[in-house]
């Protein structure tokens, strides 16, 4: 997992959605490339599959997809078919008639009503039964549907764009979802990355999230370098969605404040291994948190700042990594789990380089 911190936790771009509308952000490779999908169908009537995991953001690509669309001055209709029960999914999407089952006491419109000349949004469309299914490819084929209880045949004029977390070629192969129905809709996947992919991203959606909690009035707090480098290294199972509960959770906590790593909740910081280019990276946004003032013992050999010789950064380097853990060390009591979480770093790991360091307590030295 790539972690740039030097070009992307200083130069956050501004967001600016416009009537409160949720905009696509992120400049990695992985949103670079769902843009580029965008333009390319946009203006096309194909039927749009959008892949990926919970929290991704897919109804957001499907937002963005009908306001570039020839249809954004129609309905954009959403409906989640994993959220409705399927005995009641059918009157959701194509509407009843007066008295067509027991409580139905008006007529009413379905989705596929709502939305036309637009766009309807299928979200989680691998969670539809499969007697849904097939109703669902009848009016995909023929461009009609019927209300329940009705007979009076509707036609339809609306661009279908659906969504899944599901692997849809695997749930075609246990028989949970039929093969002509995925051919239908799999016209032109987008696959939407998970954050992991585009940690790059973090900082702009941090910026993006706090201005939006800015435009509700509620407070927010500003992430430095070294809490946002924690943030890329975690793994974010629960995706964008799970970073702006994060990030609206801290604007409660720390409402106007500098959040640093250590203030962030431990799982956020508790397993990160670094190494290599990621380390070092990490190593400067650290330092760059830790203000003079903040500071019991010199970072710095004397002389080690560059001169016309110049210097052996490896050994530097070195050298800062283990005056930061023997400073972690000592204000913490040198209570190792309590250092590793000042430093971001496992129990174990904390301990693998003490051991390297050779670092050992004042009073035990003889």
């Amino acid at each position: 997992m790539a972690l740039d911190v030097k070009t992307n936790l200083n130069a956050v771009a501004e967001v600016k959605p416009a009537s409160g509308q949720p905009r696509l952000v992120g400049d990695s490779a992985g949103m670079q490339r769902v843009r580029r999908l965008l333009e390319q169908v946009a203006e096309s009537e194909a039927t749009v599959l959008i892949l990926g995991e919970s929290g991704t953001g897919k109804e957001v690509v499907a937002q963005a997809l009908h306001r570039q669309s020839l249809r954004s001055q129609r309905p954009f209709v959403p409906i989640n078919c994993g959220a409705i029960p399927p005995d009641l999914l059918e009157s959701e999407l194509f509407g009843h008639e007066k008295g067509a089952f027991t409580g139905a006491i008006t007529a009413r419109q379905g989705r596929f009503e709502l939305a036309e000349g637009g766009t309807l949004f299928l979200d989680e469309i691998g969670d539809m039964s499969l007697e849904m299914q097939v109703k669902l490819l009848r009016v995909l084929q023929e461009k009609c549907f019927e209300r329940v209880g009705g007979s009076k045949t509707l036609h339809s004029n609306v661009r279908v764009v659906a969504a899944t977390h599901h692997d849809l070629e695997q749930r075609v192969e246990a028989g949970a979802f039929r093969l002509d129905l995925f051919y239908r809709l799999n016209v032109f996947p987008i696959d939407v990355p998970p954050l992991r992919e585009r940690s790059a991203d973090i900082p702009l959606l941090v910026d993006h999230t706090n201005q939006r909690l800015q435009r509700g009035g509620q407070g927010i707090a500003e992430l430095q370098s070294c809490a946002l480098a924690a943030l890329a290294s975690y793994a974010w199972p629960g995706n964008v969605r799970e970073l702006g509960n994060l990030v609206e959770r801290l604007g409660i906590l720390h409402p106007g404040q500098q959040v640093r790593a250590k203030d962030l909740p431990d799982k956020y910081c508790g397993n990160l291994e670094w190494s290599g280019e990621q380390s070092q990276a990490v190593e400067e946004a650290m330092l760059a948190d830790i203000g003079v003032e903040e500071r019991s013992m010199p970072l710095t050999s004397p002389g080690a700042l560059l001169g016309g010789e110049g210097l052996d950064l490896k050994d530097y380097l070195r050298q800062v990594e283990e005056d930061l853990i023997r400073q972690a060390l000592d204000d913490s009591d040198w209570v190792v789990a309590r250092a590793a979480k000042l430093l971001c770093l496992q129990r174990t790991t904390l301990v693998e380089k003490i051991r390297k360091f050779d670092i050992r307590r004042a009073e035990s030295l003889s």
